[in-house]
């Protein structure tokens, strides 16, 4: 059986763009903290993080972005 999202699909919309985002930032994270040399993934990780203290992330969600990027650094010890 498919599963059903109830209410406002425009909100569904903003949460799976910034669980994406989070997921990407996981990732870049993740890469990041096993090569602190690589310029790629320090690219990578500013980018996620300059969407989370955007106009557009506090648009989507209202999840402070400071403290989600604090909470899943802490998952790197970074």
């Amino acid at each position: 059986m498919a599963k059903t999202n109830n209410g406002d699909p425009y909100e569904n919309l903003a949460n799976a763009i910034v669980l994406s985002a989070v997921e990407d930032y996981r990732k870049a994270l993740k890469k990041y903290s096993r090569n602190l040399n690589s310029k790629s993934a320090k690219a990578e990780v500013d980018s996620l993080e300059r969407f989370f203290r955007s106009q557009w992330y506090s648009v989507l969600t209202s999840v402070e972005g400071e403290f989600l990027i604090q909470k899943l650094r802490a998952e790197y010890n970074l």
